[in-house]
């Protein structure tokens, strides 16, 4: 199963969610991430991910595990994956946009819940309170539509 990361940079009462501009999940809000690579541990995909789509620093120890969540789309079995979901409040940078993500800042109050993943609802709010997380998500056949969500 591919192995994928997730960042949310957290300052005062706000988290960092990017538009994606490209390829999977275009045109929604999530956060800053992408695959694992070969011989490449999450954190350090992680640190790549957050350099590449948003340009920002980070040391591996300002990482703060928030758990995992397991994707099975029931009609895209390619699209499997398993995502390691990190916070982090230190970095260095401004946030930019990339080809692929277009960074902006929303209070963690107000999320764009309609406009992230289904899932989004069922885990996010959990992580942005420090919480801990393990699910597993199953998309229906439209891969749109949540048809289970299951603590692990």
């Amino acid at each position: 199963m591919r192995q994928a990361t997730v960042c949310f940079l957290l300052r005062r009462h706000e988290v960092l969610l990017g538009l994606k501009k490209v390829r999977f999940g275009a045109g929604r809000y999530a956060g800053i991430g992408g695959g694992v690579e070969a011989r490449e541990m999450p954190e350090q995909a992680a640190l790549r991910e957050l350099a590449e789509e948003i340009g920002v620093t980070v040391e591996e120890d300002q990482l703060q595990f928030r758990g995992e969540v397991t994707f099975l789309f029931s009609a895209r079995p390619a699209w499997h994956q398993r995502v390691h979901i990190y916070t982090l409040t230190r970095w260095q940078g401004e946030p930019q946009e990339s080809e692929e993500m277009r960074p902006e800042w929303f209070s963690v109050s107000a999320l764009p819940l309609d406009r992230m993943w289904a899932d989004a609802a069922h885990w996010l709010p959990e992580v942005l309170t420090g919480k801990t997380v393990r699910l597993e998500c199953v998309y229906a056949d439209d891969g749109a539509t949540l048809s289970s969500v299951m603590a692990l």
